[in-house]
């Protein structure tokens, strides 16, 4: 098969050059005719609708987020072209900080970080709890896997109820107030969707626990910023540890900062330092995988935005 022509963009960057060498590709200039793009900047997304206004018949597009709802907000996911993105690449770092945000609230950390007297003696085990996490992608899976020495019973939330291993049990969306009664924890992984907008509100907060921790590691707009600003002030649910938040970033001064039941960390569950190595490997098993006319890895539904 002749080696794929892939164009870098919007700027070249020697990772990603490098990974598509390495798979077998050809790098190219964008008026040299490419027939596939790795695309770097999730941010710009007229970019990306100008290169592909410059190569309309351009054969796949490499994304560099597992998230792609800028691009499907757009309009750019279509049929006539095979789309892949970083679902999975980085799910290993997103679970780990998952967890860490989870046993961060549950043993009271943020307060005893600033504390200068010796306080209240205070913390919950993750030990043998109940723990739900929506969504069943790869970090999904790898937080599973994480959680196991914790014997945790663990319920996944997904669009089709499919069994997840390490889960108990795996439910459809439609059953989501039932998988959030009684959790310790809770944790949004899934992808951002019309469908998935807000999908804890006040009525899900008010299902779950009083002593349960709800962890996004996902996409700000997933929950309702006032709703959980008003269930942690009023005692609903015992905290929140948000790796994201809408609007992001938080604005300096939002009633989120000031509650100590709510953690922040801006959106660094997956650093640039851990992204570069991953998504060139993505890239290279991509590249490679074309040369040999295997599917592709983190293919893109164009249908379900994700």
């Amino acid at each position: 098969m002749t080696p794929p022509r892939v164009a870098v963009g919007p700027l070249p960057s020697a990772f990603a050059t490098d990974a598509v060498r390495e798979g077998g590709g050809q790098v190219v200039e964008l008026g040299d005719r490419p027939d596939s793009l790795v695309w770097l900047d999730p941010g710009d997304v007229a970019g990306l609708t100008g290169w592909l206004a410059e190569v309309p018949d351009a054969r796949w597009v490499q994304l560099p987020f597992a998230g792609v709802e800028r691009v499907a907000e757009a309009g750019l996911l279509d049929d006539e072209r095979i789309w892949t993105c970083a679902k999975g690449a980085y799910a290993e770092p997103v679970a780990e900080h998952a967890l860490a945000l989870a046993l961060a609230g549950l043993r009271h950390l943020p307060t005893r970080v600033v504390a200068r007297s010796w306080g209240i003696p205070a913390g919950t085990s993750l030990y043998d709890q109940p723990v739900t996490i929506v969504g069943g992608g790869g970090i999904a899976t790898s937080l599973l896997e994480q959680l196991a020495p914790f014997r945790v019973e663990a319920t996944v939330v997904r669009r089709r109820a499919d069994p997840v291993p390490g889960a108990a049990r795996t439910l459809s969306v439609d059953r989501l107030h039932e998988a959030l009664d009684g959790a310790l924890v809770v944790v949004l992984a899934l992808a951002l969707t019309p469908d998935t907008e807000r999908i804890i509100g006040a009525a899900e907060l008010e299902a779950m626990s009083t002593s349960a921790w709800l962890v996004n590691v996902a996409r700000g707009r997933h929950v309702d910023t006032d709703a959980l600003t008003a269930a942690l002030s009023s005692g609903v649910i015992a905290g929140a540890a948000l790796d994201v938040t809408d609007p992001e970033p938080l604005p300096d001064g939002h009633p989120l900062w000031d509650l100590e039941n709510c953690i922040v960390t801006p959106h660094t569950a997956d650093t640039i330092e851990m992204v570069i190595p991953l998504l060139a490997d993505r890239i290279r098993t991509n590249v490679r995988r074309l040369v040999a006319g295997e599917p592709l890895v983190g293919l893109v539904d164009a249908s379900a935005g994700y």
